[in-house]
């Protein structure tokens, strides 16, 4: 598994730990995954599900989850991402930098877990790197800016 596999599991999984007490019948929670749609979405769709099962989230057992995709249509992204916000999602999971603008346009209380995005202090996902604030987390791409110095 690669290490940015794992921080994303480890990410949302932490944001479904207050679900986890022991002793206590517990609501399933509810992860709405917000994605921009591309050849890619599907994949990234089947291995998030498929990572998540592995740590014991099992769709319809102990997590429920809502997909949404943009279809290629990226002006629908801020309405799919308030349709995740009426449903009462406890986190949201978004795909590429669009659908994470989206979700942090619709809620800041709900935590994010972004998962490849753009630059995120550059598009105004987080203050900066070292102090985000927020709701949101998450894998970014490393820019050039970012590279030491050859």
């Amino acid at each position: 598994m690669r290490r940015r596999d794992l921080f994303l599991i480890i990410s949302i999984a932490s944001g479904l730990w207050p679900f986890a007490a022991l002793g206590e019948p517990q609501k399933v929670p509810r992860v709405g995954v917000l994605v921009v749609g591309s050849a890619g979405s599907e994949k990234f769709w089947q291995i998030f599900r498929k990572l998540m099962e592995e740590r014991g989230y099992i769709d319809g057992q102990t997590v429920h989850y809502e997909f949404r995709s943009d279809q290629g249509q990226v002006k629908r992204l801020p309405e799919l991402a308030a349709e995740l916000i009426h449903l009462k999602v406890d986190v949201l999971v978004t795909w590429f930098t669009p659908a994470a603008k989206a979700a942090q346009d619709a809620t800041r209380e709900i935590p994010i877990v972004m998962a490849l995005a753009g630059n995120p202090v550059e598009t105004g996902l987080v203050k900066s790197l070292a102090h985000p604030g927020g709701n949101i987390t998450g894998l970014a791409g490393v820019g050039a800016e970012l590279a030491g110095k050859s």
